[in-house]
């Protein structure tokens, strides 16, 4: 680089321009001209150009010395001597020019997240349980409470890297030196060594071991519901922060009630007489289901009065007796009437029938379409769709 060329000039930057104006100016010129991207020889020598022009104007000391008139290159090798290829990378991928490796990595690390199912009858999810659970994790290492270092020892100094944990390497190529920064081998990037590992964890500072849990399973979950259970999970490696256990909820079949969001359903069979006469069942609540439940003031059964007439698919809705919601509120009850029809009678019994058949006029009866009952036979619905209705005098 010949001395007359202003290295301000070379950059386009004014003089008094702070060092991220600099920077971003070298960056935005290495991407026009860095060799990969344009393969021209005199484009080529620009870039070196303004590569010495961003080596002395990037460094504090060099930059005061070339504004006081002084001799910068004196003495200074090919070009790029001294240059980190960090530098260069930054052009293109924005980083921190000049910036320092990343150091040694910690030992200890934030532990995974734990999942366990645990399975609950429909009252237990309806209206809330807690369970004693037990779980099989990894734990802190008692003997050398996560260190990983036999008792009475500690971790020393890696003399590879001297504690930094990397160790450089440096290549020449037409850019002159190229310095990069990798994981130390003799350490794996911690910057120590434990000389003497804990028999117990091995050196990882944590063991598995079983343990007991409550959990507390509050009142509405349904079906893979997961319940959170902060730092219940695992301890990281060298004694990290442990993870969060999830408890993912089953719900076992109810032989009597069916759920659908907060909403219970369930199906009552009476006899056809029952259905006919009306009458009043006592049926049990889910409440029935909870231990315990019995002489705590807790309504364990409802009445469920059915007219005379009823028909086998009719609902009937309770309000507020189905499964509470996990934002309060309660769902309904719904009660589906099935009319059971008997399938063999004793002579008695099938006398009794003709008999009521015969009063009721049904001996023959020549069956009805549509929902509502209309009056006279089929055919002669159909009759009068066509003829229209019959004359009145």
């Amino acid at each position: 680089m010949s001395p007359d060329h202003d290295l301000y000039e070379l950059l386009g930057v004014s003089r008094d321009a702070d060092t991220e104006a600099i920077k971003k100016a070298y960056r935005r010129l290495a991407r026009q001209l860095h060799p990969d991207v344009n393969p021209d020889p005199a484009t080529q020598e620009r870039f070196k150009e303004v590569s010495r022009a961003y080596e002395v104007l990037s460094d504090p000391q060099k930059r005061a010395a070339y504004d006081r008139g002084g001799d910068v290159f004196a003495g200074a090798g090919g070009f790029g001597a001294g240059f980190s290829f960090t530098d260069i990378m930054d052009a293109f991928f924005g980083g921190q020019a000049g910036s320092q490796g990343r150091g040694p990595r910690p030992r200890s690390h934030r532990g995974q997240d734990a999942l366990i199912r645990m399975e609950v009858s429909l009252a237990e999810a309806a209206f809330g349980v807690s369970r004693e659970l037990k779980v099989d994790t990894a734990v802190v290492c008692t003997t050398c409470n996560g260190e990983g270092t036999s008792p009475g020892t500690h971790p020393v100094p890696c003399e590879t890297c001297r504690g930094s944990g990397e160790v450089a390497h440096v290549q020449r190529s037409f850019l002159g030196e190229i310095r990069t920064l990798r994981p130390c081998s003799a350490c794996r990037g911690f910057g120590t060594l434990i000389p003497d590992p804990c028999r117990e964890c091995s050196g990882d500072g944590r063991v598995r071991a079983r343990r007991s849990i409550t959990v507390k399973i509050p009142a509405g979950v349904d079906n893979g519901t997961r319940v959170q259970l902060a730092g219940q999970g695992e301890v990281g490696p060298g004694g990290g922060s442990p993870g969060d256990l999830y408890v993912e909820v089953n719900v076992a079949p109810h032989e009597v009630f069916t759920r659908d969001g907060t909403t219970l359903h369930c199906v009552v069979t009476v006899p056809m007489t029952a259905a006919a006469l009306g009458t009043t069942l006592t049926l049990p609540t889910l409440e029935a289901d909870v231990e315990a439940g019995a002489g705590t003031g807790v309504e364990t059964s409802f009445e469920l009065d059915l007219k005379p007439g009823t028909q086998s698919g009719s609902e009937h809705a309770f309000r507020a007796r189905g499964v509470p919601g996990l934002r309060g509120g309660r769902g309904d009850l719904v009660v589906t009437v099935v009319v059971e029809t008997p399938t063999r009678l004793d002579p008695r019994q099938e006398e009794l029938m003709r008999e009521l058949a015969a009063i009721r006029g049904e001996e023959k009866p020549d069956g009805r379409l549509g929902q509502s009952r209309p009056s006279g036979s089929v055919f002669g619905r159909i009759r009068d769709a066509f003829n229209g209705p019959p004359n009145r005098h």
